[in-house]
């Protein structure tokens, strides 16, 4: 079953047309990457898949629902975000911040106490993503690594089909990066019907696990499918409008300027 399509997508804000006939669809068990320069839409594009945004033409289905005839609450509750720009200004404890995930809130709702199976279910996800030692911490001790580990045991608690990363790795050292992609690269295994779409301007941030990708340029899609397909030289080189040579070694990307042909004799 398709968790995500989009067919004939355009978006206007302020009278300009920010998406152009955008068309790609995301089948339940894969794990895409969405990447292009910045102003290319992808922001605009995840509005979509996380049911926040409604596009101006076209249709967006969400997990089998097409957004405008569809309860939004509802749908929210199935689908996941990691935001490492998350909003929270209370000093929670890391399993504070992981429950929240069951309200869908930033703060502890008033008056609200999760069961004992809920506490049971966020200490299980703390303690999966190496964070059980640091669960009674609160959340202006963390590091940037630890507090994005948090907000996907967070996206993860309320059981959701779809997982929307909204550029996971902003701000963390090579270390916590590392960290935080085998954390990303776990979940397919830990969470064999998790479908997701990771956001990221950098190929060097994607897991291993990336299945699909999607390139967005001008608010247009440049190239969509599997992976090892749309991420080549070509591609991002046309995307980001400078040579780019892209590599993939053991799972993993990388890219750098693309280096004269006389350079590399």
């Amino acid at each position: 079953m398709s968790v995500l399509r989009l067919h004939r997508v355009t978006f206007r804000r302020e009278g300009k047309e920010i998406l152009h006939g955008v068309d790609f669809t995301v089948e339940a068990g894969e794990h895409w990457a969405m990447l292009g320069p910045n102003g290319a839409g992808k922001s605009t594009v995840l509005g979509f898949c996380g049911a926040v945004t409604h596009p101006t033409t076209g249709s967006v289905h969400v997990l089998g629902h097409e957004l405008g005839r569809v309860e939004l609450q509802a749908l929210r509750r199935q689908i996941g975000h990691v935001n490492p720009r998350h909003p929270l200004r209370s000093p929670l404890t890391v399993g504070q911040v992981v429950l929240t995930g069951i309200t869908g809130t930033v703060e502890t709702p008033n008056r609200w106490e999760p069961t004992a199976a809920e506490r049971a279910r966020a200490h299980e996800l703390i303690d999966l993503l190496g964070l059980g030692p640091r669960i009674d911490d609160r959340w202006p001790t963390l590091s940037q690594g630890e507090r994005g580990r948090t907000l996907i045991a967070r996206a993860l608690i309320a059981g959701p089909r779809l997982l929307l990363l909204d550029e996971p790795s902003t701000g963390l050292d090579v270390a916590a990066r590392e960290q935080l992609l085998d954390t990303i690269a776990m979940l397919p295994r830990t969470h064999p019907g998790l479908t997701s779409v990771l956001v990221t301007h950098h190929l060097e941030e994607l897991p291993e696990t990336t299945t699909h990708a999607l390139i967005l340029a001008g608010g247009r899609v440049l190239a969509s499918g599997p992976a090892t397909e749309v991420l080549t030289s070509a591609n991002i080189s046309a995307a980001f409008r400078h040579e780019i040579e892209v590599e993939h070694r053991d799972g993993r990307w990388s890219a750098r300027t693309a280096r004269p042909a006389a350079s590399r004799r």
